[in-house]
């Protein structure tokens, strides 16, 4: 087994409210920002620092996370959070990008206010998309595009309480 570590600087931090959500880079980041105008969307890895205990991260299966699914799942199987590391990915629409001020508005994403982020990559559905996708049954009633979550009941999907 590899045993080598990683250190991992943020590059930037979530803002996130009832009303607005954006992605706000640091300064010594913000160059990296030049030709990111002109994606729809942009693929956010942040880190689930609310679950970075050592008791999250030696977890490898979870008890029934899904209504539909089986009654223990493993955390690969999952986008929980909770996990050996706590990184997370989502892919959101950009709303306006302003590099001066480091500014990413998103309509929205699924990460707390002032959660670190990673990193930032175009979405690019040359390697992104896949047209033909198998998934378990428990899941095979979701829906099949982005587009189609806003009519999606996603709170009934889950098992576990915010």
């Amino acid at each position: 087994m590899d045993t080598r570590t990683f250190t991992v600087k943020p590059v930037g931090i979530v803002h996130a409210d009832d009303e607005s959500f954006s992605i706000e880079v640091a300064g010594p980041f913000r160059p990296a920002l030049q030709g990111l105008e002109g994606f729809s969307h942009i693929v956010v890895l942040w880190w689930g620092d609310r679950v970075d205990t050592p008791e999250c991260r030696i977890e490898t299966a979870c008890r029934k996370p899904y209504t539909r699914g089986p009654e223990t799942i493993g955390i690969f199987a999952t986008r929980s959070p909770v996990r050996p590391n706590p990184i997370a990915l989502s892919v959101v629409p950009v709303v306006d990008i302003d590099t001066a001020t480091g500014i990413i508005r998103v309509a929205y994403i699924d990460a707390d206010d002032a959660t670190p982020v990673l990193d930032i990559k175009p979405y690019l559905p040359a390697t992104e998309r896949v047209r033909e996708v198998g998934v378990p049954a428990w899941s095979s009633h979701w829906p099949q595009w982005y587009e189609e979550n806003p009519g999606f009941d996603w709170a009934a999907e889950f098992t576990f309480e915010e």
